[in-house]
């Protein structure tokens, strides 16, 4: 196995792979990790220069495929999920003190009207254009990670057995060194260096929203507080821009209408509340 790191979308990005070093596989990563970074550009709510910082209110704007294609899967989870996911929430992240750019600490603003929501944004798949009908900003950060991550995945699949690992967001492809699936630790919510669940999974993403994540930056967008009812919530799914969004609606919805979503759409994941009990779904492929 041979492991890179690098620094990405806020995060540390490591990619693992289960085979010789070679030219090849060199370059298959550099190609996954220039995804990483073209879609942080792209996407980033953070970078005044960012496409997504460009967008404004008023006529519609053409966007490259990579834009169109996040926000358009935004809106879909937000329509899916009655509005637990809304990627208009950039505003109320703002307040809270979410509003600074990592690489540089440059403090990154917008005025914003005080009732936006997912409904405020309007697609046009023809002309693949965006319109904002009220002024707005754009938090992508629930599925751009995701999508960059299963980009990622598209350059490292000749290798067969590789880990993606993305700030939390998970995707094992294939197997691991002892030819099994591979074992995935869920973080215990309240003890540091515990997991409190784990799982065995192959070619799929593994994704987690916690409290303890820079101190609960999961809002719910109905009410514009903190979501407080879950703990933490895994979701389990074949690609890591859907269990990434769905893991943040999850743990909005609660236990069980997040267990009821994920039924629905036939996800696996697991709901830790703040008192510790555990809401899984049926076909949760835990680890004996």
């Amino acid at each position: 196995m041979f492991v890179r790191t690098e620094v990405a979308m806020n995060t540390l990005v490591t990619i693992r792979v289960i085979t010789a070093e070679t030219p090849d596989a060199n370059a298959a990563i550099d190609r996954a990790f220039g995804w990483f970074h073209e879609i942080e550009c792209r996407c980033s709510r953070f970078d005044p220069a960012s496409e997504l910082m460009q967008l404004t209110a008023g006529d519609p704007a053409p966007v490259s495929p990579m834009l169109y294609e996040a926000v358009r899967f935004a809106l879909m989870v937000a329509e899916m999920s009655d509005g637990a996911f809304d990627p208009t929430v950039g505003r109320r992240m703002q307040a809270l003190g979410f509003d600074r750019e990592h690489r540089t600490g440059e403090i990154v603003r917008q005025p914003d009207d005080e009732s936006v929501s997912y409904r405020d944004v309007r697609l046009d798949s023809e002309s693949r254009t965006i319109s904002l009908l009220r002024p707005l900003t754009l938090d992508l950060g629930g599925v751009a990670k995701g999508l960059a991550v299963d980009a990622a995945v598209r350059e490292l699949e000749p290798l067969e057995n590789f880990v993606i690992d993305a700030g939390g967001d998970l995707y094992l492809g294939g197997l691991n060194e002892r030819g099994a699936p591979w074992s995935v630790g869920i973080r215990h919510p309240r003890h540091d260096g515990e997991t409190i669940a784990s799982l065995h999974v192959s070619n799929q993403a593994v994704c987690t929203s916690g409290d303890y994540e820079r101190a609960n930056h999961v809002l719910d967008p109905r009410t514009g507080s903190s979501a407080q009812t879950v703990a933490s919530a895994t979701v389990v799914g074949p690609n890591a821009m859907l269990a990434d969004a769905l893991a943040t609606a999850v743990f909005v919805l609660g236990p069980g209408a997040g267990i009821d979503l994920l039924d629905r759409v036939g996800l696996e994941g697991l709901i830790v509340t703040p008192a510790l009990q555990q809401h899984a779904t049926r076909g949760l492929p835990r680890a004996a």
